[in-house]
């Protein structure tokens, strides 16, 4: 059995959903992961906005457009009006539930019960349809067996379990439905896995059932060596080590989620990244593939600050690394490079939400510079250090490009560069003729 997990976008419209119910009843017997559609997850974070606050009015005129669309949708998507019955009473339970929060105090807790809904309708209306075309589809409820732990943690235990649970109460069903993102917490409340956590639920899922592989399937035709939006001419990658593919992810290749790495590496479960508009497609598949000695592809991460602290005592101070990583945990902001200098160390970040105190702190060890609007070009592949002469080639493509800090060997798979915004583009593409262009 696999795992197969559909975007926003793939099941964005009454057509896309019936051409991703032709893809998975072609497939075989499978867990089908869904997200909610395009655009839903916005809506209803805006929805609490108004909720957070206190305009009721902007609220509820926000839901009425929503809900408004969604009838628009089950309209064009069911045949019958049976199951447009079925489909408006599911989706009208939803919004009616979002309405109820318009009269009492709303926290964090009630905002994790509204963007819950999305996926919930997204689910239910795919379910439908397919049991209006004949299909023997059951809906495995997210929440009722997929948890973290007190730690925010998935409780991986729990999971396979209650998923076992659940699977043994229908073994003859055709294909079974379940929604990505949604969760409990250690407390039965409901909570998420954070944005893309579609990808993270297939994942964990995958793991649960020992699934023979994971499909995340989006509008892409699998990662591309470079930005398709900012360079021409850039190719899927056929394979990827998982933690060329995590690096990739985290450093700004959008079409998978960072976290969705990790249990399918440790539980040696291939990940295949497919494309909904061309099924046809190889994609790329991310297993733990040994190292082919190539560079696989360039990624950017945007809005990228890099702070410089500067001090004469650092020379043999052997705790001044401590006291500077202390106070980006205390203030917890997560570090993406480090550089370092008998008197002096510079540090990246991209979450300034406590940058003021931060930088308040620093200056109690050294003088402090920052650079805004910075953004890391990650190359990726097989950068083992005796590997000869990759490093140099990206080094040489980027000889008229000011780079502010290097970032190598703290991986076997990534070197990254600090470059201007400005520079980006240019970067982009140099990297992709002097990598890619010139084999």
């Amino acid at each position: 059995m696999k795992v197969l997990k559909f975007g926003g976008t793939s099941v964005g419209s009454a057509q896309r959903i019936k051409d991703v119910a032709s893809l998975i009843t072609s497939r075989g017997k499978n867990i089908i992961v869904l997200s909610a559609m395009s655009g839903t997850t916005n809506t209803l974070v805006e929805i609490s906005d108004y909720l957070y606050k206190k305009n009721t009015d902007g609220a509820k005129e926000t839901i009425n457009t929503l809900e408004a669309k969604y009838n628009k949708t089950i309209n064009e998507l069911y045949a019958s009006d049976e199951y447009k019955e079925k489909a408006q009473k599911e989706v009208k339970a939803c919004f009616n539930y979002m309405r109820s929060f318009t009269k009492d105090i709303f926290t964090m807790f009630e905002e994790k019960e509204i963007l819950a809904q999305g996926e919930l309708m997204s689910t239910a209306m795919m379910n439908l349809y397919l049991q209006e075309n004949g299909i023997s589809s059951v809906l495995l409820p997210a929440l009722d067996f997929m948890r973290t732990d007190k730690n925010a943690e998935p409780d991986t235990q729990y999971i396979k379990q209650k998923l076992s649970a659940l699977l043994d109460k229908d073994p003859d069903a055709d294909i079974y439905i379940t929604q990505g993102y949604i969760c409990r917490n250690a407390y039965g409340e409901v909570d998420n896995l954070q944005r893309g956590g579609s990808d993270y639920t297939a994942s964990l899922i995958g793991c649960a059932i020992n699934a023979e592989e994971v499909e995340i399937w989006t509008d892409i035709d699998g990662m591309h060596n470079n930005d398709p939006r900012f360079v021409e001419g850039t190719e899927p990658v056929s394979e990827l080590h998982f933690e060329e593919a995590a690096e990739l992810a985290y450093f700004g290749a959008k079409i998978l989620h960072p976290t969705c790495v990790l249990p399918a590496k440790l539980n040696n479960i291939p990940v295949r990244l497919l494309n909904t508009m061309q099924p046809d497609a190889p994609g790329t598949l991310i297993y733990n593939t040994p190292a082919s000695c190539q560079i696989k592809a360039v990624a950017a991460k945007d809005n990228i600050t890099a702070i410089k602290i500067k001090s004469g005592r650092m020379l043999l101070a052997y705790g001044f690394l401590r006291k500077v990583f202390e106070i980006f945990e205390t203030y917890q902001t997560p570090i993406d490079m480090i550089a370092t200098s008998e008197v002096g160390v510079s540090v990246t970040i991209d979450d300034v939400r406590n940058l003021t105190p931060i930088l308040d702190d620093l200056k109690k060890f050294g003088t402090v510079t920052v650079d805004n609007d910075m953004v890391i070009i990650c190359v990726v592949g097989d950068l083992e250090w005796q590997n000869r002469g990759f490093e140099a080639k990206a080094l040489d493509a980027l000889k008229d490009i000011p780079v502010r800090m290097i970032s190598y060997g703290g991986s076997n798979y990534n070197i990254s560069f600090l470059v201007r915004k400005e520079d980006k583009v240019t970067a982009l593409n140099l990297l992709s003729d002097k990598l890619f262009k010139n084999k």
